[in-house]
């Protein structure tokens, strides 16, 4: 066996455990979504003082809505520059496509941009082929660190995925599907950042929302301002 052979199966190895936790947090995710009692619910608006050139940011987080609370510190620093935000757990990723298609055939919404952590990015490429097919294309799609191996197609401005490639993370594959940009960033040199903070670093955190400002504002992006904490 060969050196990279023997390394690449050690990779494997240890990257198997890793994948079987996270497919055991999704099934405790769905069973206590299950259990939630009438009237609640999974999913968190959150209104901005002045909509920005209307867009909208769908910011969906990972297992049990425990490992992705950095998404609500995003959430926070995009509310405060009135951009308007959706939070929800990666389970209502098809509902949150359909009222964003909808908002966007109404003119409500006219830029669609998706942020997903963990098992929300891994949904991405899901949600953006959704959309797609209901004639609302995705300016901007931001994946964190899915652990899963995905493949993107449909209708995407740009599509950033940012994994650890010494860790879990996979990059997104593209198909003969997709019309737009595609880029598989690896994180793994940053300081600090492994698959469970991710989104919650500052370097992260800004990257996050420098990509969205891009998008939002053009070339001039505003400086986020201090605001309170995003309730769920």
């Amino acid at each position: 066996m060969t050196s990279s052979s023997a390394t690449s199966k050690r990779l494997n190895t240890l990257r198997a455990p890793a994948r079987w936790w996270v497919r055991s947090l999704q099934a405790a995710a769905v069973a206590s979504l299950l259990i939630l009692p009438a009237g609640s619910t999974a999913s968190h608006a959150v209104p901005a003082a002045a909509p920005a050139s209307g867009a909208h940011v769908y910011l969906l987080r990972g297992v049990l809505n425990v490992f992705s609370l950095g998404l609500d510190g995003i959430a926070a620093k995009l509310e405060a520059q009135g951009i308007p935000v959706t939070i929800t757990n990666y389970l209502g990723w098809a509902a949150v496509a359909d009222e964003a298609a909808a908002d966007y055939r109404s003119g409500r919404v006219k830029t669609i941009i998706l942020v997903g952590h963990s098992s929300g990015a891994t949904v991405l490429p899901d949600m953006v082929a959704r959309l797609s097919q209901q004639g609302a294309p995705v300016k901007l799609a931001i994946g964190l660190d899915s652990v899963f191996r995905t493949s993107l197609s449909g209708r995407v401005g740009r599509y950033v995925n940012y994994y650890i490639g010494n860790g879990n993370g996979e990059p997104v594959a593209p198909t003969k599907g997709l019309h737009g940009t595609l880029e598989n960033v690896n994180v793994s040199n940053i300081p600090g950042v492994g698959h469970l903070t991710i989104e919650k670093s500052e370097i992260m955190q800004r990257r996050v929302i420098a990509d969205i400002d891009a998008v939002v504002f053009g070339s001039r992006p505003r400086q986020a301002s201090a605001a309170p904490a995003v309730t769920q």
